[in-house]
């Protein structure tokens, strides 16, 4: 009984020590709303929250899958910590008396099919996409109506600095998707894009090129009556047929999966591109890449239309293997780059045991221009993808 009474207090002296040194040097998140102070982070990655809610019984900061009670004050604010968390970009939602709700302290982002919270952990290797005094190119929104959807759509267009300078010049275009339970503004916002191109391109280390953002959520009902709401698509043919296409199904995926996406972008928004901007509108100048969902619809779509892009990225989201390469027509004369990658979290235990890392080899011994990155310390999450975006942004177009 002592021995266990010792072992008690012993534990409880460790959580206040452990809590007691946490380091004071919190700074307010970037991903705040202007003047708002908390959420803060310091060097260690801790996050702290605060929440004024005086009439609330229970307050919980929940990130990365796990709730953290916050405790309260005499003046109704709660206040509290996390573990440390990986660099780069979480979601995040407040939990007040049991209910779930966006923290009125910080910026919103869609993810999780919601807008919701968000916050950026400063990265070690931040400075390739931070704010610089370099050349910016401009990151447009834009508005088209779509024949295959009969509906008004949006994406968001990154030009480079020199589009509006020297208007002779083409340029190759990147079209570049979104994960599940996210939209266009992913890449646009989240994913930092644009300031990745820009510093990228200031340093000479990858080409102009436009990159295009687009909706690729399927499986979305029409509403009854009216336009289809922004970015939503047609609804998928009844069982036994299938739209104009012939993407590949992926296993668990149902039959068709990819082909509403697939169709908009082939038949809407490419040629819309081509038509408005001053693109290089040919195959070889044309790739296309994703996160996630956005890489099995890469996978999917690219392999179903060989005839239409020449480059592939796929980040956290399958591979090309070589039975694979060999069993679909035209893939190996199409295809002139396939860029694969992952966190390293998610390679520990890859998914069906299948090695993505040998996978890609393969692929590469058997002839084909195959790269493949493992993002450090990162899980499925965006800082693996910001990465990935870097390291593949340098291989296109050379």
């Amino acid at each position: 009984m002592k021995k266990t009474l010792f072992l008690s207090i012993l534990g409880m002296a460790v959580c206040t020590l452990a809590s007691a040194q946490v380091k004071e040097d919190f700074k307010p998140a970037s991903t705040n709303q202007a003047g708002k102070q908390y959420p803060m982070v310091n060097s260690e990655r801790v996050i702290r929250a605060q929440v004024t809610a005086p009439d609330a019984h229970s307050v919980q900061f929940d990130i990365s899958g796990v709730k953290y009670d916050l405790k309260k004050d005499e003046n109704g604010v709660w206040t509290g910590e996390t573990a440390p968390q990986d660099e780069g970009f979480h979601y995040y939602q407040i939990w007040v008396d049991g209910a779930a709700t966006p923290d009125p302290n910080s910026l919103y982002y869609y993810g999780a099919s919601r807008w919701g919270s968000g916050i950026d952990i400063p990265a070690h290797d931040e400075d390739f996409y931070a704010l610089k005094n370099v050349p910016h190119g401009d990151l447009r929104e834009v508005y088209y109506y779509s024949k295959e959807n009969d509906a008004m759509r949006h994406c968001f267009i990154y030009t480079p600095a020199s589009y509006d300078v020297d208007l002779t010049k083409r340029y190759p275009v990147l079209y570049l998707q979104h994960g599940g339970g996210e939209n266009e503004h992913g890449w646009a916002e989240q994913g930092k894009t644009a300031l990745i191109m820009d510093n990228l391109i200031a340093a000479g280390l990858a080409e102009e090129f436009i990159i295009v953002m687009d909706n690729g959520s399927w499986a979305r009902p029409r509403p009854a009556e009216g336009v289809a709401p922004q970015g939503q698509q047609r609804p998928q043919a009844p069982q036994g047929q299938r739209p104009q296409g012939n993407a590949p199904r992926r296993p668990g995926m149902p039959a068709g999966w990819a082909d509403g996406f697939m169709n908009t972008l082939v038949n809407d928004i490419i040629p819309m591109v081509d038509a408005k901007y001053r693109t290089i509108a040919d195959k070889e100048h044309r790739a296309m890449a994703g996160l996630s969902m956005g890489a099995m619809q890469t996978k999917a779509i690219t392999m179903a239309k060989p005839e239409v892009f020449s480059k592939i990225g796929l980040f956290s989201g399958g591979t090309i293997s070589v039975e694979e390469a060999d069993s679909t027509p035209g893939f190996r004369d199409a295809y002139d780059l396939v860029f694969v990658s992952f966190g390293s979290r998610e390679v520990e235990n890859p998914r069906g045991g299948v090695d993505p890392g040998k996978v890609t080899a393969d692929l590469k011994a058997s002839g084909m221009n195959a790269h493949y990155y493992v993002s450090p310390e990162t899980a499925h999450e965006w800082q693996t993808w910001r990465r990935s975006l870097y390291q593949f942004a340098q291989l296109l177009f050379k």
